[in-house]
């Protein structure tokens, strides 16, 4: 774990460090994937059944293509009621927040009297990667169909890997809470191929989204333009600005939430307090050797943890807007006033009492966020992601005669007389 202090000489520079260090995997994939994908593209499913074999040892023609809408409803109803509770009060909200995000389709008619407008409608079809493994998240699979589903997608489509044939039935459950018409047992930058060019047995979709390992991120960078997707994904990260007042223990656990993700992952504490930072620090060994995930989570604080001390809080906000971090916590005796001057983040929690945890579930703000920085320039996961917006125009003699002519001088600088006559010829006539 690194520990940075504000007022030390070299501590621009270390902490320049920090903000640069990708964290992505180093594995150059792209030449990999590009191959999957092309071999995907020539043989179809036949590809998709070699690279199953292969990757998830089970034979798809054994085990089953897909997963249908019964096997999903019984892995629901054999859920323990206290556990399927909960996975329905997390779809409820998360179902109520993104139906406020639903944008509205404007109609006016301006000054000149053009009538101007947009309208909003939902992709045909979505793709939704379904992590499966150790990153097996039902929440995860509710974050991505819920949002598509409000945003009115016909047709969702979930591909997820099944190792040894296996699947979670957590996320069957999740996917017949959430609507999921189509199941499919492949994983992977196959699948990701499979969605965006189709095969025989899986129609191709509009928009893939949803979280996956360095194959899955690569094919998804490699297949934008032939498909929409949400984002490319790199790991966890958590920012957690905290004064003394804040129970070590409980900073420790909010620390070690994105930690057990990935050795990969990220965690910074940014504190007021030297003693303090230090009681967190030992609160975080105590919290370690009680996880389950102890071996992940302690390799990702050891190796990408961060404390980081500084004079005053004034300091903490540049700080937060350098590292963009996907997730921040702002556990102050006044976190409103550091949120406003906080530009780059992917969400925020505010206060003691709201672990980024709760986010991750049952809050309703979308958990798939960008990371490595790219919440300068990107947002989470949301209806939009699932929306594309249609403009429209209409002009009667009146309107073109008041803005027409400065079209057509336009179009003649530019050098495009075919531009400027199919306006003119109706000036004229």
């Amino acid at each position: 774990m690194l520990r940075l202090s504000a007022k030390d000489a070299g501590f621009a520079e270390a902490f320049a460090r920090v903000v640069s260090d990708r964290r992505e995997s180093a594995v150059d994939v792209a030449a990999d994937v590009a191959a999957i994908i092309g071999d995907v593209r020539k043989r179809g499913d036949a590809a998709l059944a070699d690279l199953t074999a292969k990757f998830d040892g089970h034979d798809l023609d054994q085990t089953g293509w897909s997963v249908d809408a019964a096997t999903c409803k019984a892995a629901f109803d054999a859920l323990a009621p206290d556990l399927r509770s909960a996975l329905e009060l997390a779809a409820e909200r998360i179902r109520a927040y993104h139906a406020a995000q639903l944008p509205e389709n404007r109609d006016y008619t301006d000054d000149a009297g053009v009538r101007l407008g947009a309208t909003w409608n939902a992709v045909d079809a979505a793709g939704l990667y379904v992590p499966g493994g150790r990153a097996a998240y039902p929440s995860s699979l509710l974050m991505n169909a819920i949002p598509a589903k409000v945003a009115g997608v016909e047709r969702l489509v979930v591909v997820t890997p099944t190792p040894k044939g296996e699947v979670n039935p957590l996320v069957l459950a999740a996917a017949h809470l959430a609507g999921v018409d189509e199941i499919w047992r492949v994983g992977g930058a196959h699948a990701v191929g499979a969605l965006a060019y189709g095969t025989d047995r899986i129609a191709p979709v509009d928009v893939v989204t949803g979280p996956g390992n360095a194959w899955v991120a690569e094919a998804k960078r490699q297949l934008y333009g032939v498909v929409g997707i949400d984002m490319v994904a790199g790991p966890s990260e958590i920012l957690v600005i905290a004064d003394a007042r804040n129970e070590p223990r409980r900073i420790a656990a909010d620390l070690l939430s994105q930690a057990e993700h990935d050795p990969t992952s990220q965690s910074i504490l940014i504190t007021d307090d030297a003693a303090y930072a230090d009681a967190v620090a030992e609160a975080v060994e105590i919290e370690l050797a009680a996880l389950a995930t102890e071996k992940t989570a302690r390799e990702s604080w050891s190796v990408n943890g961060v404390i980081i001390d500084v004079t005053s809080f004034d300091e903490a906000p540049a700080l937060a807007n350098a590292l963009a971090a996907e997730h921040v916590e702002i556990a102050t005796d006044d976190p409103e006033s550091l949120m406003r001057r906080i530009r780059h983040a992917g969400s925020v929690f505010l206060g003691r009492m709201t672990p980024e945890a709760v986010g991750d579930y049952v809050a309703g703000p979308n958990h798939v966020l960008p990371t490595g920085r790219r919440a300068r320039f990107s947002s989470g996961l949301s209806v939009l992601d699932f929306m594309k917006r249609t403009s429209f125009i209409q002009l009667d003699s009146a309107a073109l005669e008041a803005i027409g002519p400065a079209a057509v001088a336009l179009a003649q600088a530019e050098g495009l007389p075919a531009h400027a006559r199919s306006i003119s010829v109706r000036l004229n006539s």
